[in-house]
């Protein structure tokens, strides 16, 4: 069983930074999609950036030029660096990875992590 885990989440003002991690556990043979998402109270879930087949990466308009996803293949880590954060990017920001494992095709989630920006 894989289990993901986010951290790095917090209050921080506009135009901050703020860092998110997200550590997998359990045996992952290979990835083949690892992304952020966010969800903020009373809207749809967002996928916000992602790494896709290739290693290509993919942000939605509203990130790019301030957000970077990340991945650390020998930590069976990713990250998603926010630089210029606006109040609008309050949301839980969640985690998930499609992958093959010993049981073959499968996803996983974490638990979400909250960020808040205010002044």
């Amino acid at each position: 069983q894989v289990q993901l885990v986010e951290s790095g989440g917090g209050l921080v003002q506009p135009g901050g930074s703020l860092r998110l991690s997200c550590a997998a556990s359990g045996t992952i043979f290979s990835n083949h999609f690892m992304g952020w998402y966010r969800q903020a109270p009373g809207k749809q879930r967002e996928l916000v950036a992602a790494i896709i087949s290739g290693g290509v990466t993919n942000y939605v308009d509203a990130v790019k030029g301030r957000f970077t996803i990340s991945r650390d293949n020998a930590k069976n880590a990713m990250y998603l660096q926010m630089n210029s954060l606006k109040p609008e990017d309050t949301a839980v920001y969640v985690c998930n990875v499609r992958f093959r494992g010993p049981d073959g095709l499968d996803t996983a989630w974490g638990q979400g992590t909250q960020v808040t920006v205010s002044a």
